[in-house]
């Protein structure tokens, strides 16, 4: 995959926002490329549109090339009822990202952070008080914030202690469910007041709210979800590429604080804090299954991305100043992303 955008590609994205300077600080209709893809984009676009998507979306060096809005199918039933929320002016849908949201939370740590607000490196029990989990007193007083912004707590769904933190790889949405509650007592507001006041306004995203769930997602040990939209998801994206400045210059996140979280896990090189990484020897997967290669083998080795149940993916490539946001239903095919960036590749 060249680094570089061909002169066809820069042409059809650059209508997108080109004298704003910023594909994403003040969207609009008028800012999508009317004019036809290539063959190779439009196999692209055929492959996802067939694989249930709802919402696609590719931005290159701060161009829009591709935005494209399906609506969900009528017999998209259960979805509907446990995922999908109202429709965007442009045509987006709503959804509840799933465990998208996690790399959404991980930026808000960070910027705990910067805040002086929270230290990954201390227990759990300093923000939540003692008997946050089913480990003993001695054991419970081992568990670090980073430990579960890592996967790595030691504790079952059911939050018992089987391992010590920081040796395994326990993919667990019960227990990173607790850093919603962290953040809130460290900060002394709801979690949707930070969310709003450090990320959400800053940045724009407008469509961005947490949002109680339907009880058939309820009871996943983390009650409420994280209602968005493809644009916005591809902010958080830029956000990354910008360094952790909003579209005005606005400083949200430090890049230490990036740093941290795009740092290989010891437990799984593939898993930062809460973001999927790229490019390493073998990949844990969230059921513990260990694969000999990277995340995505036909992916940039630099990618990193907030992946969520159903499909839904953002990917940033720094290297390729590359973002790529899908939303919808669950992808037929059993291996969406490799078969995703083989066809990307060939595009871009």
């Amino acid at each position: 995959m060249s680094s570089h955008p061909s002169r066809r590609a820069v042409l059809a994205g650059s209508a997108a926002l080109g004298a704003l300077g910023h594909p994403l600080a003040a969207f609009s209709e008028a800012s999508i490329p009317s004019n036809a893809p290539p063959a190779a984009m439009q196999a692209v676009l055929d492959y996802v549109q067939g694989q249930k998507t709802t919402g696609f979306l590719i931005i290159r060096n701060r161009q829009v090339l591709v935005e494209k809005n399906w609506p969900l199918p009528d017999d998209a039933v259960q979805f509907r009822a446990a995922a999908a929320y109202e429709t965007t002016p442009e045509g987006a849908l709503l959804e509840d990202v799933a465990s998208q949201q996690k790399s959404f939370v991980a930026v808000l740590a960070a910027i705990a952070v910067d805040k002086g607000l929270i230290d990954l490196n201390k227990p759990v029990n300093a923000y939540l008080g003692a008997a946050w989990s089913k480990a003993s007193p001695e054991q419970e007083a081992n568990i670090r914030v980073i430990d579960v912004l890592t996967m790595s707590s030691g504790l079952t769904t059911e939050f018992a202690y089987v391992a010590p933190p920081g040796a395994v790889f326990l993919y667990n949405t019960p227990v990173y469910a607790a850093t919603k509650r962290i953040l809130a007592a460290a900060a002394n507001q709801p979690l949707e007041t930070i969310t709003r006041d450090w990320l959400t306004a800053p940045a724009g995203m407008n469509n961005t709210h947490w949002r109680k769930r339907p009880a058939a997602l309820a009871d996943v040990g983390n009650p409420t979800g994280l209602v968005t939209s493809p644009r916005d998801i591809a902010k958080l994206g830029q956000i990354v590429l910008d360094g952790g400045k909003a579209a005005d210059g606005a400083r949200i996140v430090s890049e230490a604080g990036l740093k941290a979280m795009f740092t290989r896990s010891a437990a799984n090189p593939a898993y930062g804090l809460l973001w999927w990484l790229n490019g390493s020897a073998y990949t844990i997967k969230p059921l513990a299954e260990r694969v000999e290669r990277p995340l995505i083998a036909a992916a940039p080795s630099d990618l990193v991305a907030a992946l969520g149940a159903f499909d839904r993916k953002l990917y940033i490539a720094p290297s390729r100043a590359l973002i790529v946001v899908r939303t919808g239903q669950a992808a037929p095919d059993r291996d969406f992303d490799q078969h995703l960036w083989l066809r990307l590749a060939a595009a871009l």
